[in-house]
């Protein structure tokens, strides 16, 4: 399988297509899931092509994994969560939709369940979420 970078994920990198940016460095990026299944749920990227853990380099996932951590302990703060659960998926059966390496990140409270998928969020909402998250990132 070869990597597209026509992907809906390469061309938010490229500012094509419209999303709400909550953290970047040199190799990442760290944007909101216009779907979340819990409040604060955010994916981070790496800048470059890699279309999952199958095919990154040691390098791509070394610095995708820098940021996962990080957002991983910024969105608990944010949202007072008690645990993180971080998702990965690898080719359309591993459950892989959109294919650019990406990591899911959502802040988890005992006792409560995840969303279903699927489920557009309001822009308003969303925002308001990453606002918190920027916040929290800049204080970590």
């Amino acid at each position: 399988m070869s990597y597209d970078p026509d992907n809906i994920f390469a061309r938010i990198l490229r500012d094509e297509i419209p999303s709400e940016r909550v953290y970047e460095d040199e190799d990442t990026l760290v944007f909101m899931d216009i779907m979340p299944r819990v409040d604060g749920h955010c994916l981070v990227i790496p800048k470059t092509p890699c279309r999952n853990v199958l095919d990154a380099t040691p390098d791509q996932l070394a610095s995708v994994m820098r940021t996962v951590q990080k957002m991983g302990h910024a969105a608990m703060a944010a949202f007072g969560a008690t645990g993180v659960t971080i998702q990965q998926f690898n080719e359309a059966d591993g459950g892989q939709e959109v294919f650019h390496l990406h990591f899911h990140v959502l802040p988890r409270h005992a006792g409560q369940s995840m969303r279903p998928p699927g489920k557009m969020e309001d822009s308003a909402v969303i925002k308001a979420n990453a606002a918190k998250l920027r916040a929290s990132v800049e204080r970590t």
